[in-house]
């Protein structure tokens, strides 16, 4: 079990290893994002988008002047800090140096566009110091969507801040909060208490993401609007309330859906339009993280290390494999089975509740791995084991023995045989009286026809009352009642007792049907003798390796088969049946029986206190003797 765990685990991490679990990983992500809920609007920022509405009144985008006239209207009120969204690199006139004016106060801060080739960068207005300039390039996910935010970037021409950081600083900067080196990292990045650790190519449930730069998880706030949003048409006309900008940052971009400044976020999954985020907006989900973790209001993700995450995998391995091992019923297989994936999935969703990412996928995959890899290889083994009982037992038995059998497989099986057992069971022999006078009369395949059809019917009735038949002597058997099961209570070894005696009436029914057809056909009747005995045995495997047999051996055994073969000239009826006063003391009175009194048996010291059975109580006494209730 141990191995298959480490072996479940292995394979799942190589094919972690291969990110053939991380689009999994991330479903995962997003619904749990999806499932925590959304926190109230962030009252420090204020977005002015540019809807479709602006658009028909503005153009595609609005002209210099009319964007120098917004940051102009919006700076009577204000702001902490405004920051424009939108690329400003050449002229959209009129009205060029009014907005470069405009955008010279040292609380703008505008974009560029850093690119993966020198042909995508799109630089930021002309004469504006690098403090206030900010790339808005976004890290995209394999998937599309954007879950992780750059803050620190770097091309051709150096290292630049995001403009979201931009955004951030000079609004911490107001509330004394200035970027330092972290105390345990010089190269980690602290604002207040917080230290922002970059993101791992391994991190949570990514493998071998492109971790360029400097990246952390984004922590989204929301779904729907992350802050009260006012159109620039509102602002033109001055249609807002002045306490929206004041004291703010306020961030300018497109919302409208035909400029397409729009991506997949953690909340797009499972919306049927393939709901997406303005680029404005993610930008300021991105900002509202940074002051939250600055001013300790809401903490960043962290990650375990990955020999934690192989950890965590091989212990949900264990719990699979050793619960497959278990628990044989299915129903409670399939049960446990689903409690151990909501252990996984209620387990990671309550660290994310605590901002930290752990896969879920992968270890739930372990689970189910090891789980179904115990199962094949059990299913292999009881197929293999039901082979070996049924080689062992090499006879008939009833479905209930079979049944009771094989739930026991595990402790009946050991080391290839059947171990040796000490029980308290009921022995029946049969056999046919003078069968060697009968076979004289019969060619031998004429013989062996009449004797099997004999045989069958005697093995029907021993499978009916639930023995086993044992041995075969030819013309005679062996049955025995209350193995390979023990039975541990008086009132289950009546019940084998009871039922070996019932099982003796039926083969002496049988045997008059057989007669009456026999005669039909022209064929020797047959007449036949049964002595029961119950006591200690001991039942096992007897043999080697190339034949084994399930025996059955002890003194009760012999003392049953001298039962059957003693007196044999005292014949009354087609069928004998001699107990001894060991079976008669659990029979409870259910059988009429007539005493024989002190019997020498062949071989014994003692004699055996014998009776016959008539039937069953209530029937008729068509014996000579005294009968014994």
């Amino acid at each position: 079990m141990a191995m298959t765990s480490l072996a479940a685990t292995s394979l799942i991490l190589g094919l972690k290893q291969l990110s053939k679990v991380e689009s999994l990983e991330l479903m995962a992500y997003d619904r749990m994002m999806q499932m925590r809920g959304d926190a109230p609007l962030d009252e420090r920022l204020l977005i002015v988008g540019i809807n479709e509405r602006d658009i028909e009144t503005q153009r595609v985008t609005p002209p210099d002047q009319i964007l120098a006239g917004v940051l102009r209207t919006l700076q009577q009120h204000h702001p902490r800090v405004i920051g424009l969204d939108l690329h400003r690199n050449a002229p959209q006139p009129p009205g060029w140096d009014d907005l470069l004016a405009q955008m010279q106060a040292e609380n703008v801060v505008v974009i560029t566009k850093l690119g993966d080739t020198v042909e995508n960068t799109i630089p930021p207005p002309p004469t504006l110091p690098p403090d206030q300039v900010g790339f808005n390039d976004l890290p995209i996910d394999p998937d599309g969507a954007v879950r992780r935010s750059l803050l620190l970037g770097s091309n051709q021409d150096g290292v630049f801040y995001s403009f979201a950081l931009r955004l951030a600083l000079r609004y911490l900067a107001d509330e004394g909060i200035q970027p330092q080196g972290s105390a345990a990292n010089p190269e980690y990045l602290q604002l207040g208490e917080s230290v922002f650790v970059p993101l791992e190519p391994n991190a949570g449930g990514y493998h071998r993401i492109d971790s360029g730069g400097y990246q952390i998880l984004l922590d989204y706030r929301r779904n729907e609007a992350i802050a009260p949003h006012i159109s620039l048409t509102d602002v033109l006309e001055n249609r807002f309330d002045p306490d929206l900008v004041t004291d703010r940052i306020v961030l300018i971009g497109t919302t409208a859906t035909s400029l397409k400044d729009l991506f997949f976020t953690p909340y797009s999954m499972g919306q049927q339009d393939g709901q997406k985020m303005a680029g404005v907006e993610i930008h300021a989900q991105m900002v509202s993280q940074i002051l939250d973790a600055a001013q300790g209001s809401r903490p960043l993700f962290w990650f375990w290390p990955l020999w934690l995450e192989i950890f965590w995998m091989w212990i949900w391995a264990v719990g699979g494999g050793t619960m497959a091992w278990f628990v044989r019923r299915p129903l409670v297989l399939g049960l446990g089975s689903v409690a151990l994936l909501i252990g996984v999935s209620g387990i990671g969703y309550g660290v994310f509740l605590h901002h930290g990412w752990i896969p879920i996928i992968a270890p739930a995959l372990t689970l189910g791995l090891s789980t179904g890899t115990i199962i094949m290889y059990r299913a292999q083994q009881a197929q293999q084991q039901q082979k070996m009982v049924m080689t062992l037992l090499g006879q008939s038995t009833s479905p209930e023995i079979a049944e009771a059998l094989w739930e026991s497989r595990d402790r009946l099986l050991r080391s290839g045989k059947l171990p040796g057992q000490r029980l308290i069971a009921t022995m029946l022999f049969s056999d046919i009286r003078e069968f060697s006078t009968l076979a004289e009369k019969l060619p031998p395949e004429d013989l062996l026809d009449w004797l099997n059809e004999y045989l069958d019917e005697m093995v029907g009735a021993v499978k009916e009352h639930r023995g086993i038949v044992n041995k075969f002597t030819g013309d005679g058997l062996l049955a025995v009642f209350g193995v390979p099961v023990p039975r541990t209570t008086p009132e289950e070894i009546a019940h084998d007792a009871q039922q070996a005696v019932r099982c003796a009436l039926a083969m002496g029914d049988r045997l008059a049907q057989l007669n009456q057809d026999w005669t039909r056909r022209g064929l020797a009747n047959a007449r036949m003798r049964v002595g029961i005995f119950t006591g200690p045995v001991v039942v096992g495997s007897l043999g080697g390796q190339d034949r084994l047999e399930y025996g059955v051996i002890g003194d009760s055994v012999n003392t049953a088969a001298r039962l059957e073969s003693c007196l044999k000239t005292r014949q009354p009826g087609i069928c004998r049946i001699l107990i001894a006063h060991e079976t008669l003391e659990h029979l409870h009175n259910q059988f009429q029986v007539e005493s024989w009194g002190d019997v020498e048996l062949k071989g014994k010291e003692l004699l055996a206190d014998v009776y016959r059975v008539i039937g069953p109580a209530g029937g008729d006494d068509s014996a000579d003797g005294d009968a014994v209730p």
